[in-house]
């Protein structure tokens, strides 16, 4: 067979093969589109994002408020981006959520007020109605931050509670033969139930290390999200140990009796102060419900035999 013949059935078969192609490609897709069709028919959605339209509507008029309160320059490598970490917000809609809050409380909040003023019928004179316009827009510029502030100090708190727990965890996972980085994922799965905050920035542990980053890198992570010191001191004290080749077992064992204690003196020194804040409630509530109770039958009493001495009858 000649070179010419061998030609032409190269090209008949690649004509072939990709006219093949060709077909089941368009068939596949003229199926896939029916069935994409149908679904949107039940569930309209936008299908370059699969998000229902106004999903959409709602994160556009989100990012145009967002762009009014939104700080200049870089904010990811602001201490607020920590914040949001240290808060548990990891989602890309947290900070959109944020600045959009601050932009529409700072409008809303005077609403309010002049609503609430409207209510009563009293109209405050000049000065003073622009100093309560301009005070409820901050209070609803600055709500936002106390709201954060507030989440970011109740994740703390569970994480310094279950914190000794972990810790001991930990020891014995090492102590049963487990290194540190398989110790750290056996007691994030292990505490998953009983602290899930805690529970969350061991996994992000883990992740990195899988990642393939250092431990110690991953450690002074944890210690930047957690924002606690009991957490810091324990970074410091696991490089430390790293790097001079000390016991990690002993370590936490001394580290976990210590962060006891110190919650047990926390715990003592709160017991200590509530007889100083029941002072004032005490005086100013229950002591002269008490009096009126207790003395009042006797007042009266006291005035009903001198009112007929004193009026004369």
């Amino acid at each position: 067979m000649s070179t010419v013949w061998w030609v032409v059935l190269s090209v008949l078969f690649v004509a072939v093969f990709a006219a093949t192609v060709i077909a089941i490609r368009l068939v596949v897709r003229e199926v896939l589109n029916d069935r994409l069709d149908m679904v949107a028919r039940i569930y309209p959605v936008s299908s370059a994002t699969g998000v229902a339209p106004w999903i959409l509507q709602i994160r556009r008029l989100g990012g145009l408020m967002t762009r009014l309160s939104v700080p200049a320059g870089n904010w990811q490598d602001s201490p607020l981006r920590i914040h949001f970490f240290t808060a548990g917000l990891r989602g890309s809609n947290a900070p959109l959520i944020y600045f959009a809050s601050k932009s529409i409380l700072t409008f809303v909040m005077p609403l309010l007020v002049l609503g609430v003023l409207s209510l009563f019928h009293w109209t405050p004179p000049g000065h003073a109605f622009v100093a309560i316009i301009v005070v409820a827009a901050a209070f609803g510029y600055f709500l936002p931050n106390s709201v954060l502030e507030r989440m970011i100090e109740r994740r703390q708190r569970r994480i310094v509670e279950g914190f000794p727990d972990a810790l001991d965890l930990i020891t014995v996972c090492i102590e049963a033969g487990l290194g540190l980085d398989a110790a750290i994922d056996k007691v994030a799965i292990e505490s998953a139930e009983t602290c899930r905050a805690l529970a969350e920035e061991l996994h992000l542990v883990t992740l990195e290390l899988r990642a393939g980053s250092s431990r110690e890198r991953a450690l002074k992570n944890l210690s930047k999200r957690a924002g606690t010191e009991d957490v810091s001191v324990l970074v410091a004290m696991l490089i430390q140990a790293e790097r001079f080749g000390s016991s990690i077992a002993d370590s936490l064992t001394v580290h976990s009796e210590m962060l006891r204690t110190k919650r047990q003196q926390e715990a003592e020194e709160r017991a200590a102060k509530v007889p100083t804040k029941l002072l004032m409630p005490l005086m100013f509530c229950i002591f002269p419900s008490m009096l009126l109770v207790l003395m009042g039958p006797a007042m009266l009493n006291i005035f009903h035999a001198l009112l007929p001495s004193l009026t004369g009858h």
